[in-house]
């Protein structure tokens, strides 16, 4: 499935036409000058100007996404190797050969990287090491959504050792929770193959917990009452679209891609709510390229409207829940695509193709040896025995709304 969407790339118009009144004032210039010195004309020379104006230029970029990386004390217990010291690297070691093969890999930090220093803790209040993230970043992770429902629970303090931990980090962009106003309102752009992107990222709460009043920018929040059916009743709901509207206005024009995470929805529970299709029909109104839906902790499924891409829940990349009959929390996603962009004179057209899909397994036994398992591989056999029937219900609610997006098949299935 492909969809585009054309931009006109405004500052690069005004450049063409400074260059061709220059060329032209050149070429007057050459041509009196020829007439002065009785020279006529070279008609026979190319207009290399106009070549290279009309001149197509195709650039591509790859793109994996996962879901909520969510880090329970079995799984920092399992991951230590000794007094206050963690390796969480093997746990995802069988989705590092998937993930590091692409371009801009993004994941969601449900719990808050704090840090050991504050201590470690669990539900309800998190606080994970941040050995966390070099685990992430060691599998090819480069983009990171820090605006959760978990993101104030460790306090202040907590956040700011996260941004700090974050900030040290070359390459990885991670957004929707900074240390000051002024971070926040940072315009990121990333350039890769040519390509520029930008992601923004909102949660619908903090749990109940208060972010302190002038330290708005701990935590992008996007709130809504999931109570009320009208979300155009909504006062609030309403002023907050405004702010996002401002704040997507502040970025669209100045990347080719732009990407917005939202942290919303009903935790365990297939189905999208009102409000986070009313927010997706919001963002894709307002332009946005890419919306990736975290939270629920389940799979969602996936669609297109208009021309934006619309990942209602990845689901969870790793977690300690419980296992159930249907492992509906222990099965996430991995949604991969390819972002073509083509240039031709003073237009250029961004294209989202080859949306793909591949359900992943978090594994453990006795509370430990968590491991995340991808369908493909080989030993899911070992790992969850009825993998094929597992796969053949997710594969359903990953293409319930649009059966045109792709999904792998798993390992040795019919």
């Amino acid at each position: 499935m492909r969809r585009k969407r054309r931009r006109k790339l405004k500052i690069k118009n005004i450049i063409i036409a400074v260059v061709i009144l220059i060329i032209i004032l050149i070429g007057a210039f050459i041509g009196i000058n020829k007439i002065f010195n009785n020279k006529p004309s070279d008609n026979n020379k190319p207009n290399t100007s106009q070549e290279n104006n009309t001149k197509e230029q195709t650039y591509s970029l790859s793109m994996i996404m996962a879901g909520d990386n969510l880090i329970h004390s079995s799984i920092y217990k399992d991951a230590s190797t000794g007094t206050n010291s963690y390796d969480f690297t093997p746990m995802y070691e069988l989705i590092k050969p998937i993930v590091s093969k692409y371009d801009v890999a993004y994941y969601n930090q449900e719990t808050i990287l704090g840090g050991k220093e504050l201590g470690v803790s669990d539900y309800p209040a998190f606080n994970s090491p941040q050995e966390v993230g070099d685990a992430m970043i060691d599998a090819g992770f480069n983009l990171v959504s820090l605006a959760t429902n978990h993101t104030m629970d460790s306090g202040e303090d907590a956040v700011l050792k996260s941004r700090e931990y974050w900030n040290s980090k070359d390459d990885v962009l991670a957004v929707g929770s900074y240390s000051s106003f002024d971070e926040k309102d940072e315009v990121n752009i990333v350039t890769k193959n040519n390509i520029t992107y930008t992601m923004l990222n909102y949660t619908y709460g903090t749990n109940g917990i208060n972010v302190p009043n002038g330290k708005e920018y701990l935590v992008n929040v996007w709130p809504t009452d999931l109570t009320i059916n009208d979300v155009n009743s909504d006062t609030e709901y309403q002023n907050y679209k405004k702010q996002v509207k401002e704040d997507i206005e502040k970025v669209r024009d100045k990347v080719d891609v732009l990407i917005v995470a939202m942290h919303w929805g009903v935790e365990y529970t297939h189905e999208p709510t009102e409000y986070e299709k009313d927010m997706a029909n919001y963002l894709a109104e307002l332009g946005v390229d890419i919306v990736i839906g975290t939270h629920p902790h389940v799979i969602q499924p996936i669609t297109w409207i208009d021309d934006t891409l619309v990942i209602y829940s990845l689901g969870n990349l790793i977690s300690a829940q419980y296992q159930d009959d249907n492992y509906n929390k222990m099965v996430g996603l991995l949604t991969s695509l390819e972002i073509n962009k083509t240039v031709k004179g003073n237009e250029t057209d961004i294209v989202i193709d080859n949306v793909d899909n591949e359900l992943i397994y978090t594994y453990y036994s006795n509370w430990r040896n968590f491991k995340v398992v991808p369908f493909s591989n080989s030993q899911i056999a070992t790992y969850l025995p009825d993998y094929q029937s597992v796969y053949n219900t997710y594969k359903d609610i990953v293409l319930e709304y649009d059966n045109t997006i792709g999904i792998q098949n798993c390992y040795q299935c019919n």
